[in-house]
């Protein structure tokens, strides 16, 4: 099969293949090159959930539970348009602070056409104010971890540990066998450090290209120049920066 998507490069139908594999490496004879590495984190589901609970960090995990919950901090889930609005509102604040624009609203709606019911927003608020979201997936015996994003102000609240302890509990109620949370930059400590805290095990995570496409790191004056005009930007601003960004979205 890759010898045929390998063809279909060298007769220009398109520009370039990439793979990535978990396990898989590819033989030399495919001519993929080894592209960016970065590290996969995946929770094990099939231990007790007191043991689970057990392998969590004290401080930044267990401690932040309990505050949730003497918070009372209200929890919801779906895929409403309403949710979806306040998972968006939080999802800018967030890109935001990484100096990044958002993706659409229309991403999502499309997510959420096309995954249906194994797609899910999870939502944490305190007095019927949304502080915190997680946007999940559920793919054969994987629960899959792939957006979030919180009020910065309220995150002492510990709205993410909440979201994410509901998760791996119905996640182990639905049978799933792990808790995929997505892959890490590799000098992005603090998400490692995050996902670690949860006892999630890391693995390397290699992309293939063909033809190789070696990765160049980001200029230091573009991403100043980013970090300047993302941090000043109005939320409109913003928004219609991302429909730019992300032409291939309908």
């Amino acid at each position: 099969m890759l010898l045929h998507m390998r063809r279909d490069v060298d007769e220009e139908k398109c520009k370039y293949i990439e793979i990535r594999p978990v396990s898989y490496q590819p033989s030399g004879r495919t001519g993929l090159g080894r592209g960016v590495t970065y590290l996969l984190h995946r929770l094990d589901l099939r231990l007790a959930t007191e043991e689970l609970f057990l392998k969590f960090h004290k401080n930044c995990v267990k401690r932040k539970i309990r505050r949730a919950e003497r918070e009372k901090l209200q929890y919801e889930e779906g895929t409403s348009e309403d949710l979806l609005r306040k998972f968006y509102r939080l999802l800018v604040m967030t890109r935001r602070r990484h100096f990044l624009p958002p993706h659409p609203i229309e991403w999502f709606r499309g997510l959420i056409a096309a995954f249906g019911k194994d797609l899910k927003i999870r939502m944490a608020s305190k007095d019927g104010v949304a502080v915190a979201s997680i946007l999940t997936l559920s793919h054969k015996k994987s629960m899959v971890y792939k957006y979030g994003c919180s009020d910065a102000e309220s995150n002492r609240f510990g709205g993410m540990a909440l979201l994410f302890w509901k998760t791996i509990q119905e996640a182990k109620d639905g049978g799933f066998e792990e808790f995929d949370l997505g892959r890490s930059d590799t000098e992005n400590l603090g998400l490692i450090a995050f996902k670690e805290h949860w006892g999630a095990q890391r693995a390397l995570l290699h992309y293939w290209t063909y033809p190789h496409r070696p990765s160049r790191p980001t200029a230091s004056w573009k991403k100043s120049l980013d970090r300047q005009v993302v941090s000043a930007a109005p939320d409109l601003a913003l928004i219609a920066v991302s429909k730019l960004l992300y032409r291939h979205i309908g």
